[in-house]
């Protein structure tokens, strides 16, 4: 794996013009970000040795190299999930990758469902923890050489980059929320008794993705900041269906909010 991950690295290195040290994953609904970025180069996905391929409606499935708040950034218009029928170790692989290019902070970004009461459908959640509550660990298996054995968790979302967000927030009169995200394998949304048991263990929102990847970014020594736009509410009396078309056009009304924190934050990190 190590070998793959070093090939796929070289493999982009001789097509960037740039040396960034942020990158960007554009979780469901949230791709639209990607027209907030100066693009340089964008390759897709298929064209990139090793890499996955996303399949998943709202995903564009492509890595694009260029500016945003007038930083050099990468972004993933798309990631990946385990529940598409990939390993950890290739939802996680263009984390690695990132790392050998040189990133240093990961903004991600995501659609959830709020078991916060006080939550309300378009609303913006700054993560301060999450719960792994997915089927495998992504450190699974053999140390890959690009972090301790036993990495530390007790900040996995960074304290300075929260307090930064909240400073931006207040600037620009947005409101966000802040709070603990729950991964799961997903893809089923949750049973009114799922959503219970996730608010019962502390969690304030739930989703199918991001803990994999911040993990394993962590693990790298890649300082990490998230967002989960509430597209959905697991709350007693507030549960209705969804469809995945409902929760990309939630996250999508919420979009110009998060990109305007964003941007900024990458401007002033």
């Amino acid at each position: 794996m190590y070998k793959k991950i070093q090939d796929t690295a070289a493999w982009l290195k001789a097509r960037m013009n740039s040396t960034p040290e942020t990158a960007i994953i554009l979780g469901t609904g949230l791709g639209h970000l990607a027209n907030e970025i100066q693009v340089d180069t964008a390759i897709p996905y298929s064209e990139i040795p090793d890499f996955p391929v996303s399949t998943v409606e709202g995903h564009q499935g492509q890595l694009i190299f260029g500016k945003l708040g007038g930083k050099e950034i990468i972004a993933m218009d798309g990631r990946f999930h385990y529940y598409e029928g990939y390993t950890m170790a290739q939802v996680t692989f263009p984390i690695r990758v990132m790392s050998l290019l040189g990133i240093k902070t990961l903004f991600v970004s995501n659609a959830a469902g709020g078991t916060n009461p006080s939550f309300r459908v378009g609303d913006m959640m700054i993560i301060t923890d999450h719960i792994n509550f997915m089927p495998e660990n992504p450190l699974h298996g053999p140390n890959i050489p690009m972090g301790p054995r036993f990495p530390d968790m007790s900040e996995a979302y960074d304290s300075e980059l929260i307090d930064l967000a909240n400073t931006i927030a207040a600037e620009l009169k947005i409101k966000v929320r802040h709070g603990v995200y729950l991964g799961t394998q997903g893809p089923t949304y949750e049973t009114p008794a799922e959503y219970r048991m996730f608010a019962h263990w502390g969690a304030d929102a739930v989703g199918m993705s991001t803990v994999p990847e911040v993990i394993v970014a962590r693990h790298c020594g890649i300082r990490c900041f998230g967002i989960s736009i509430i597209t959905d509410l697991g709350v007693h009396g507030k549960i209705v269906k969804v469809t995945h078309e409902e929760v990309q056009q939630a996250a999508r009304a919420a979009q110009p909010r998060m990109a305007a924190i964003m941007r900024e934050m990458i401007a002033r990190s």
